[in-house]
């Protein structure tokens, strides 16, 4: 009997994901100083190590099981804990204490860097670390967002209180932050907020009502929104609470955990529902400012959740492609076939656009942060774009990846259902996308960020040096996206508040993917930009074969 033709699937398991993206290291110069380049590229190289090797078996493993919440203790204490897996509580150590990632922006020294860190670092580390754990990278995220929230709007006293455990990178000392904001009966109307607050006796706030929805409920500490008594309704009422998991003396705080959620995704990372029952809580900022302090936070968030896409899509195409090039079929490899490299750069058109909006919306949050004018409305509009877009991008380019993998992709072994899982969280979470488009509206209206974004955009169009029928093609359609969100933004526009934040995106994200491609001479990044205005923003006729127009060359 003859022997079985020896054809193993392709396994990609032990590659380093930072040394093998090279458009990644092509695009740091434009976005770091060199100096800082230097300086963390062994970091970036260290991680991407871990995330291919270590971290991805530890993340299978968290997933695979999942945490629980323990009562009471063995003596019948009652005593609330929510128990994780040891590969967890590893994967927390590497992201919180050895990288810094919840606390490096707050810090004057991290990773041997002194100084400030810009936050595109911060992006391009969590960017590595989430193409092997998702769910941890919530918590991390929180964690950021809370301090920075904190040193923006809380009393010096409470900053000083608590500032050194959030930005401390001693594992058996920092704290982990969260935020319960979502009730019941309120979900993405803030307005509706049930939870309520009183002072007691002693002049403490004390918080009594559920929330439904708490990712890292036993967090140190975390950011609540309720209502303090005789407070109007509607969201001038709403204030912003610091709420510790142990007081002073050490003792638990007047809260519970009824249970763990039973998630889709993200299960590694513990998800539940809380009641207050008079916990102590510290007011954050001024009384009935709560909802626009605690947005500060979730636009924070928002960020990283579009971060955690990128990172997502970036994991799933780099599979795709290593199946393409080592898997053989019909006596050639994959990639060389012409359905196979259409189908691939289906991917990569995502998977890239959201890449460069990252970095394009760290770059903002630096400018905005050091007060350069018009920087703050830029970043206004560009976090809900990437948060809505990118997000959803991330469901598709996932599930279509595990398409290249062929049946071992259908398979928990492999890291492609943990992907798609992973994925549907980040369009959900921080505001569906209706919520996260009727932002972008906002920030139109409010922030007047429109002829910001445009004077932007036409900024990289006129350093890109492109072909003059391409340049003019992205002019127009910057126009028609700019027109189409003024009647978005216009009383009874609601309706196009969709197709107005993606056709925004798909324009700003392919005149900046021109620019990069331009300054890092990358044919494959100008092309791919080409075919994201091709694709998801002129018209064409399906029935008419697909090229780009010869002009654009």
């Amino acid at each position: 009997m003859q022997a079985a033709a020896q054809h193993p699937v392709p396994d990609r398991r032990g590659d380093n994901f930072y040394a093998s993206d090279d458009q990644l290291q092509a695009l740091l110069p434009l976005y770091l100083p060199a100096d800082l380049l230097r300086h963390m590229t062994p970091h970036f190289a260290r991680l991407g190590e871990l995330a291919g090797g270590r971290i991805d078996e530890l993340a299978g493993l968290a997933d695979r099981n999942p945490p629980t919440l323990q009562m009471r203790s063995r003596s019948g204490l009652d005593e609330q804990r929510v128990l994780k897996h040891p590969a967890y509580v590893e994967m927390e150590r590497l992201a919180l204490s050895e990288f810094g990632l919840g606390a490096m922006s707050h810090r004057t020294e991290t990773l041997g860097w002194r100084g400030p860190m810009p936050a595109i670092v911060k992006y391009v580390l969590t960017f590595l670390f989430v193409q092997s754990e998702f769910g941890l990278c919530c918590p991390v995220s929180m964690t950021d967002s809370l301090t920075r929230t904190l040193r923006k709007f809380g009393d010096p006293q409470l900053v000083q209180r608590y500032l050194p455990r959030l930005t401390s990178l001693d594992f058996d000392e920092l704290a982990q932050g969260a935020m319960f904001m979502t009730e019941q009966g309120a979900g993405s109307d803030i307005a509706a907020t049930a939870t309520w607050a009183r002072h007691d006796d002693n002049g403490d706030w004390r918080l009594y009502g559920d929330k439904w929805f708490c990712s890292n409920p036993d967090a140190d500490l975390a950011m609540v929104l309720a209502r303090p008594e005789g407070a109007p309704d509607g969201l001038k009422g709403v204030s912003l609470f610091l709420l510790p998991r142990r007081l002073e003396d050490g003792s638990a705080n007047h809260y519970r955990i009824i249970r763990l959620k039973d998630k889709l995704g993200t299960r590694s990372m513990a998800s539940g529902e809380i009641r207050l029952e008079g916990a102590v809580a510290y007011l954050v900022g001024e009384p009935g400012r709560g909802f626009v302090q605690m947005a500060d936070m979730v636009n924070n968030s928002r960020l990283s959740n579009g971060v955690r896409a990128a990172g997502l899509m970036r994991r799933a195409v780099a599979e795709a492609e290593f199946v393409a090039r080592e898997r053989r079929a019909f006596g050639r490899a994959l990639q060389d076939m012409p359905l196979m490299r259409r189908q691939l750069d289906k991917l990569r058109v995502p998977a890239e656009q959201a890449r460069t909006m990252v970095f394009q919306t760290a770059q903002a949050l630096a400018r905005s942060d050091a007060g350069e004018p018009d920087a703050y409305a830029l970043l206004r509009i560009l976090t809900p774009l990437i948060k809505f877009r990118a997000c959803r991008d991330a469901r598709k380019v996932t599930g279509d990846a595990m398409e290249v993998r062929g049946g071992c992709g259908y398979i928990e072994e492999w890291s492609d259902p943990r992907l798609l899982r992973d994925a549907h969280l980040g369009s959900i979470w921080e505001g569906t996308s209706n919520i996260v488009a009727l932002d972008v509206m906002r920030a139109v209206k409010r922030e007047n960020s429109l002829p910001v974004l445009k004077a932007h955009n036409q900024a990289l169009l006129d350093r890109a040096g492109l072909a003059p029928a391409y340049a003019q093609a992205l002019r127009q359609a910057l126009e028609g996206a700019c027109a189409l969100a003024e009647a978005a933004a216009r009383d009874g526009g609601d309706v196009l508040a969709r197709q107005a934040a993606s056709a925004l995106y798909h324009c700003t994200s392919a005149i900046a993917m021109s620019w990069e491609a331009s300054s890092t001479g990358s044919a494959d990044r100008l092309r791919w930009a080409q075919l994201a205005l091709r694709h998801r923003v002129l018209p064409r006729d399906p029935l008419s074969p697909d090229e780009l127009p010869a002009s654009w060359r």
